[in-house]
């Protein structure tokens, strides 16, 4: 028998365009994506027998099966491999779901990795790539290592480079997340409504992330979201939130994460992050969720 305890992070979208619908049914989107320290600690044991996979989680209310999709990380990793040995997933949950930060599609490729490592990396890092992508658009971002580009549906990934890579590496973020999720396919069918206010044509959001690449423009002047326009419609007290933050704490980068419910505020170094989050906690009460971390 033999284990690995893996960090699952967190990722934040610095700048997320939704372009269009595509004829499958899918959107297309380009993205800035960035991992962060905080997250969930996944033990993956791969056990000296043949069998199935024992899931098992610290949040009751996920599911332990196969619509959990470090589950299913499981079943496409012996899909592609024919590995038969039985496996054991045990899933330390710090994120909170229907938050936008991706916490289901870490937990996926970080029980990919986890259970290619143990198998000896029989698979490369493009057959890697694809077992996530066949799970979830976003799981291939989180085998990137560290601040990528996505593209298409979230399949297409272009690292940076580490001379732009460090600019981000470091960088303070305060997490939060109200008490309720917002449903992705939710999320898409709005922007889908109203096409020609809520897509940003490839060109012009090709255009931002080359200006802040090659460093024309700062970090919270990148920033930007295609579903804010219609989270924070139905979702008053985000954008009450965002402007006391900007008004009241100085904050010049808030931003959705993904189709949300969760947000991130951009900390300098004058910023008191206690501060925010006592905002926060005061704004969306007791329940709601919040971390101050870092992009790794």
């Amino acid at each position: 028998m033999s284990s690995l305890t893996l960090s699952s992070p967190a990722k934040i979208n610095l700048f997320l365009a939704v372009t269009g619908r595509r004829p499958d049914g899918f959107h297309d989107l380009v993205s800035l994506v960035a991992p962060v320290q905080v997250g969930d600690t996944i033990r993956v044991t791969v056990c000296d027998r043949t069998g199935g996979t024992d899931l098992r989680c610290s949040d009751p209310s996920l599911p332990s099966g196969a619509d959990n999709l470090a589950y299913r990380a499981v079943d496409a990793f012996r899909a592609a491999t024919g590995f038969d040995r039985a496996v054991e997933v045990e899933l330390e949950k710090q994120l909170p779901s229907g938050a936008g930060l991706g916490g289901g599609s870490s937990n996926a490729s970080t029980v990919l990795r986890g259970l290619n490592t143990l198998a000896g990396d029989v698979l490369d890092e493009g057959a890697l790539r694809d077992v996530a992508a066949g799970i979830g658009s976003d799981c291939p971002l989180f085998l990137a290592g560290g601040p990528c580009i996505v593209r298409g549906r979230g399949e297409r990934l272009e690292v940076l480079s580490e001379a732009v890579a460090a600019r981000l590496r470091g960088v303070r973020v305060l997490l939060f997340k109200p008490d309720f999720g917002i449903g992705t396919p939710w999320a898409y069918s709005r922007l889908a409504a109203d096409p020609g206010r809520c897509y940003l044509a490839a060109q012009e959001a090709e255009a931002r992330l080359a200006a802040w690449i090659a460093g024309g423009v700062r970090l919270s002047e990148l920033l930007f979201n295609s579903f804010e326009s219609v989270i924070f419609a139905k979702f008053v007290a985000l954008p009450v939130l965002v402007e006391i933050l900007q008004k009241q704490a100085g904050v010049e980068g808030v931003l959705l994460s993904g189709s949300g419910s969760a947000c991130f505020a951009i900390l300098d170094e004058r910023v008191d992050a206690e501060r925010l989050v006592a905002i926060v906690r005061e704004t969306l009460g007791r329940s709601a969720w919040d971390a101050v971390s870092v992009i790794a």
